[in-house]
């Protein structure tokens, strides 16, 4: 009882604080105008429209937020499960880029249903993908990731295409708080608080029901799917109205209900409370960290920015405390049928040359489609892409190997460890701080973010023996923290907007003959290093006991090889941007074709790689021609898709 008699001189001096961020009203001033004075200056218009409104929604939406996350983590038993890990979030982003661009007349008064509709969408996906036994574990927030992935994917390729409809879209991505009037508080209340009382008045008996598990809840009288659904649509709710009303704001979900933990909750209906009302206290403290950071740049500062640059170490302290045994587990997908042969190795290999020779003759022109080997010019352009596009399906398809075999998680990947994401968050930053061109950074920086993220991930690894859990939620630090970042970076409105993001989505546009040499030279040293260590990557696959035994340097050897996969994320980011999904099912496909050990794997990997990034490429190419859509886009829109097949296939097994 006593931490709830701390909250009001807390959020009393968070409020004056708040305010006082943006003195163009004395105190007295302000006081008066809380007590029903009429606004007459600029300055007080200024506070009465602007300043307290925004106090308002930081109160409502972080309340909002909070609550949801308490909610989501009771119904799964998952302290690491919020909306922005579900998926829901990145949901919700692509059901209003959809909107803004099919129905914008729709989108400005009725945006929330399709925030709605599209975070449901991609919850049910993840937890279709973690399944029943994996939401209570880390495949739920693994799975979370994938979907992560394939949304963004599905909205930058819908921004390139559609940004006349979408630059309005940019600020409210990066999660911004800044009110103009009451319209938006008036517009939240009655839709969040009748819900949010709900819940606290009367989710207290199933929430605590289904702390006994399943059987003893049915035991005990309880309507278990209805109750299940039900609960899950209100924090779907919460969330979508929040995103709805000031954009994509990450973290304030996942450490409230942590949070309110730490700080004595124990029962459902207090966790709930605790969480509602240390959400608003901490986005309220957001943002005014923001509005301090805005008043000393030249530039605004989103909330959404400053919400990740608090959460992302915090989601890491998180780590201190132990992960279950479930959160060891791994998401398991089909496993191999087949036996690889003469015939799939042949089959690949007339597959990559065929390929090639549509990459470099089959396109669309002025007068249809044309079939013929290109003249100088056109060969001068292409075939830099086409080398581009297969070391970097080869290269990921090598880093996805490495990483599935370390940690014995066919779910792992350069992209949702985090290495990627640190690559490209090292050379955002150069173009942030340094100015130029995101296509002059260079392989160094990109290498120095990568090895940032391997510091971490040794650092924290070696306390938790380099369990999954650790490296996946470094991995969503990172991506969330980047997300943020970027977002920011796109509300300026600057004329690198579109260049970033077009690189973001993984571009071969711009790639120079000695940019694809020296990638495609490094990636080769990369394989061959790779192939040089399978017996140690056949060992570590299967135990770390048996790898003991045998005499393998395991620590060493396991540094070892994350440092060469920071390198091969750092050589195609620096050349063409972060490419996902192709590190993740490269491998698997190659398992699924019978390449059991790691030497035939890898071999069959990197080509299945190269194909994929080389269809990927021309499809890019030739679909929408005379525009063009990036390469990584179509690679994680394919590789998303056919994840989802192979979702569906586990299920009907």
């Amino acid at each position: 009882m006593s931490r709830y008699l701390l909250l009001p001189p807390a959020l009393l001096g968070l409020v004056l604080l708040h305010l006082q961020l943006e003195p163009t009203v004395p105190l007295a001033g302000q006081w008066a105008l809380l007590w029903g004075a009429e606004p007459e200056l600029f300055e007080e218009f200024q506070f009465f429209y602007s300043a307290l409104p925004r106090v308002a929604m930081a109160l409502l939406v972080g309340g909002a937020l909070g609550l949801s996350g308490s909610l989501l983590q009771q119904l799964t038993q998952n302290r690491l499960v919020s909306p922005m890990t579900l998926g829901a979030s990145s949901g919700a982003w692509l059901g209003l880029v959809c909107a803004a661009i099919w129905a914008p007349a729709l989108a400005a008064g009725q945006g929330y249903w399709f925030a709605l509709l599209g975070a449901a969408l991609s919850t049910t996906l993840v937890l279709l993908i973690a399944g029943r036994h994996g939401i209570r574990g880390l495949p739920v927030v693994l799975a979370g990731m994938a979907v992560n992935l394939l949304l963004g994917a599905l909205a930058a390729g819908l921004v390139l295409l559609h940004d006349q409809y979408t630059r309005n879209l940019f600020i409210w991505g990066a999660g911004d708080l800044a009110q103009t009037d009451w319209h938006w508080v008036l517009w939240l209340l009655p839709r969040l608080l009748p819900v949010a009382v709900a819940l606290v008045l009367f989710a207290h008996r199933p929430l605590t029901l289904l702390r006994l598990g399943d059987d003893a809840a049915r035991a005990r009288g309880l309507s278990l799917w209805p109750v299940l659904l039900a609960l899950l649509v209100a924090a779907l709710w919460l969330s979508s109205l929040a995103i709805t009303a000031v954009g994509l704001i990450g973290f304030i979900g996942l450490l409230t209900p942590n949070m309110a933990r730490f700080f004595g909750a124990r029962t459902a209906r207090d966790e709930l409370l605790f969480s509602t009302l240390l959400g608003g206290l901490l986005l309220l403290a957001t943002d005014a960290i923001a509005l301090g950071f805005s008043r000393v740049s030249t530039d605004l500062v989103p909330s959404g920015a400053a919400a990740a640059l608090i959460g992302a170490p915090a989601l890491l302290w998180l780590l201190r405390s132990r992960m279950h045994a479930q959160d060891q587990s791994a998401i398991r997908l089909p496993g191999e049928r087949w036996r690889v042969t003469r015939r799939h190795w042949l089959a690949v290999a007339a597959a990559i040359l065929a390929l090639l020779l549509v990459n470099l003759t089959l396109a669309p022109a002025g007068q249809g489609w044309q079939w013929s080997w290109p003249d100088e010019l056109l060969w001068s352009l292409r075939w830099p892409r086409l080398l581009t596009a297969a070391a970097a399906g080869a290269g990921l398809a090598v880093a996805g190997v490495i990483l599935q075999r370390l940690i014995r998680n066919p779910l792992a990947s350069p992209d949702i460890m985090g290495i990627s994401a640190g690559a490209t968050l090292a050379l955002v930053l150069g173009v942030l701080l340094g100015g130029g061109s995101i296509h002059d950074g260079g392989p160094l920086l990109a290498f120095g973010g990568s090895m940032t993220v391997l510091a971490i991930l040794l650092l924290l690894g070696r306390r938790h023996g380099y369990a999954p859990a650790m490296m996946a939620l470094v991995g969503i630090a990172l991506a969330a923290f980047l997300d943020a970042l970027l977002q920011f970076t796109l509300a300026k409105g600057n004329d690198q907007v579109f260049a970033i993001l077009g690189w973001l989505a993984g571009s071969t546009y711009r790639v120079s003959e000695a940019q694809a040499g020296w990638l495609t030279a490094g990636i080769l040293l990369s394989w061959l290093l790779a192939l040089g260590a399978s017996r140690g990557l056949t060992l570590v696959s299967i135990g770390d006991g048996i790898a003991l035994g045998r005499g393998l340097a395991l620590t060493r050897t396991r540094v070892l090889l994350l440092v060469l996969v920071s390198v091969i994320c750092a050589l195609v980011t620096a050349v063409m941007g972060p490419v996902a999904f192709v590190g993740l099912l490269a491998p698997h496909m190659a398992s699924l074709l019978g390449a059991r050990k790691a030497g035939p794997q890898l071999l069959l990997a990197s080509l299945l790689g190269m194909a994929l990034m080389l269809l990927s490429d021309w499809l890019g190419r030739v679909l929408l021609y005379p525009m063009q859509l990036p390469a990584g886009t179509l690679a994680s829109i394919m590789g998303g898709t056919y994840f989802i097949y192979l979702l569906a296939r586990k299920r009907a097994l």
